[in-house]
């Protein structure tokens, strides 16, 4: 997306508002200080040192004062400021009563007389004033920055926050989105609509008032919202879920039928309303009786877009990853009626995505976008853009000019493995244990048809693991079949493995407690969910809540018999070991193998699946130069407890 120079008729609002309102009212306040001072009289009798009236007539004895200046004032005491004969200013208070004037004269002492001047009514008025008006200023200026802040109004409880963005701000178009073509497809005739809608009038056809955008983080819902407002060249109103709930009943209420109200003024106009989920569950399942605020927000919501007055030229489009939690009242016909499915994209998909980020980033002659697509299955929009960045930064760090496709790689493997340990201190033990399990994921790995290529295997540590075993596939997959669902769990178990053939069974390392939790919940779900067990049969015994798309899922046990549970926990044991033991077969079978590549990998660390299938079929690793540097094998500064790790067989293949 590029930025587009600022319209000089329409120029951005000022970032620093706040500091420079508080600027203005100080130097108010400033400047009233200051015309006081000025208007203030000055007074003689204010300066010099203030002494006691029986000092005075004792300096007046000894002949020590040489003028005074004698000032009557309101209550009958005289204030008495003068000058000592060695040039001292002083000042004293006289009593009313006290005959000092024929002192001072007989003692040749010069004496001038004058009434103290009285302070104006507007300069009392004024000083009496000037705290009031000090604190109403502060209280203005408060409440105006609070109103500023919330929208406007009586402390903008009941007005809306959508931001509007008008197409001279950050336009985004369709040629901005790749890799959801089909979701762009089924929003391109709303498209058609804010442009001519007379065409589909003319027929009797009326657009949907709500389109519900539906996937996981970093698909682009937000981004596909864009596109449409910026294709269509209408206002688009942002606004999140969240921005509607506040303490007091009615206030979210209130925002909505304001923004309604500001899109009406502005119609043809498309409102977005980000993470919908947060005002938009199901209603009466759990606080309150049906009055508290955010039911009461849902449903002026649900009146608003399908109730007694018509909003036309009004599309609603909205965003969720949770759609399972949400008010079937939304997602009826006339409301959001039309549901898009902006999934993860594929190979071609992440090809197109990735040829838009590339756009600004200088590239190497050897970067092939499809090769980086193909291995990065599973990612999202927003993940591929991180790794374009990544690639860019680790290029700068390198003073490189242009980004090449080793900065690609490592990138991709920053992202998807952790970043690398170098620094971590290792001994040649700890060193030898992860070489030796690594080495069995990947033999097992080589041996299992159904199991996907590896792609790299390593044993620097990276991230929470002190070694690892990538594995893609070849082509985007989206369903399991048993035969790699059983690979998977000997592939998982060959690290543990391993370690039991080369070192024996006492010392076993607690590396592959991540192997052995994927396998038991792969053995689960076979078992529970997907009736691949012959014993149990296809029969679904845990209930599962959750979108398939959104990476996760949550199970919920249903309720069975004691005996059923005992046989579903025999059933997940028995698919567990058949995969331990395939693993150690594979292993006892090819035991020079896995010597020859754990050796392997403690010379280089790090080996890619061609060098691992070429070092097993008899050939030499040729890099063209001198083996990456080993870890220090030191003794190790950290707590053996709180050490990664040494297991992993990584990748999207087993995530």
């Amino acid at each position: 997306m590029e930025n587009k120079p600022q319209d000089p008729n329409n120029p951005p609002p000022p970032q620093n508002s706040w500091t420079r309102s508080l600027f203005v009212w100080m130097a108010i306040i400033f400047g009233l200080v200051l015309f006081v001072q000025a208007l203030s009289p000055s007074d003689p009798a204010e300066t010099g040192e203030a002494i006691a009236y029986s000092d005075f007539i004792t300096r007046v004895d000894d002949g020590d004062v040489r003028s005074v200046t004698i000032a009557a004032g309101p209550t009958g005491n005289a204030t008495i400021a003068g000058t000592m004969d060695g040039g001292e200013k002083f000042k004293t208070v006289a009593p009313a009563d006290a005959n000092v004037t024929d002192r001072l004269l007989g003692k040749g002492v010069a004496v001038q007389v004058r009434e103290e001047e009285q302070s104006s009514f507007w300069l009392i008025l004024l000083y009496q004033s000037l705290p009031f008006v000090l604190i109403l200023g502060i209280s203005f200026f408060v409440i105006r920055q609070m109103q500023k802040n919330a929208g406007g109004g009586a402390m903008g409880f009941g007005k809306s926050k959508a931001r509007m963005l008008t197409e001279n701000k950050q336009k985004v178009t369709f040629e901005d989105v790749a890799g959801i073509d089909e979701a762009r497809e089924e929003l391109q005739e709303i498209v058609e609509f804010l442009k001519d809608p007379g065409k589909f009038a003319r027929l009797g056809g009326k657009i949907p008032k709500g389109a519900l955008l539906v996937g996981s983080p970093g698909t682009g819902k937000t981004l596909l919202a864009r596109a449409i407002a910026g294709e269509a060249g209408v206002p688009f109103f942002t606004i999140s879920g969240s921005d509607f709930v506040e303490m007091f009943v009615g206030v979210g209420a209130s925002r909505v039928r304001d923004m309604f109200e500001q899109a009406k003024k502005n119609a043809p106009c498309i409102v977005f309303i980000d993470e919908i989920d947060a005002v938009g569950r199901h209603r009466g399942a759990g606080l309150g009786n049906g009055n508290d605020e955010r039911e009461q927000t849902l449903n002026q919501l649900l009146v608003e877009m399908d109730g007694f007055e018509a909003n036309e030229g009004i599309i609603i489009i909205a965003a969720t990853n949770r759609p399972d939690v949400l008010d079937p009242a939304l997602l009826r016909p006339g409301r959001f009626d039309r549901q898009v499915v902006v999934p993860r994209p594929d190979i071609e998909g992440r090809e197109k995505i990735l040829l838009v980020h590339m756009k600004k980033t200088p590239l190497a002659p050897d970067v092939d976008a499809r090769v980086i697509a193909r291995g990065t299955p599973g990612f999202s929009g927003a993940d591929l853009a991180n790794l374009v960045n990544e690639a860019a930064l680790m290029a700068a760090r390198r003073g490189k000019r242009l980004v090449a496709m080793s900065e690609f790689e490592d990138a991709k493997d920053k992202v998807m493995m952790g970043a690398e340990r170098r620094s971590m201190v290792m001994t040649e033990d700890e060193k030898k244990m992860t070489a030796y399990h690594e080495a069995g994921h990947a033999v097992v790995a080589l041996h299992e048809p159904a199991s996907d290529p590896i792609h790299k295997a390593t044993i620097i540590p990276r991230g929470r693991a002190l070694g690892m075993v990538m594995r893609l596939p070849e082509r985007d997959s989206y369903s399991y079949h048993r035969d790699k669902m059983h690979a998977n769990m000997a592939v998982a178990m060959g690290g543990r493995v391993a370690e039991e053939v080369i070192f024996g069974h006492d010392k076993v390392s607690s590396g592959a407690s991540g192997d052995i939790q994927y396998a038991t919940k792969l053995a689960r779900d076979m078992v529970t969910q997907w009736g691949m067990s012959e014993e149990m049969g296809p029969i679904q015994y845990e209930e599962q809540q959750g979108e398939t798309f959104l990476g996760y899922s949550q199970s919920q046990g249903m309720h069975v018999s004691q005996e059923t549970a005992k046989k579903i926990d025999a059933e997940i044991r028995k698919l567990v070991e058949q995969g331990y033991a395939r693993a150690k077969q594979v292993l006892t079978d090819h035991g020079d193998e896995l010597e020859t590549l754990a050796q392997a990998l403690l010379e280089y660390e790090t080996l890619s699946g061609e060098e691992i299938k070429t070092l097993l079929g008899g050939g030499e690793i040729d890099r063209g130069g001198p083996s990456q540097p080993a870890l220090p094998s030191a003794g190790s500064s950290i707590p053996k407890a709180k050490r990664p790790k040494p297991g992993g067989i990584g990748g999207p293949a087993t995530a």
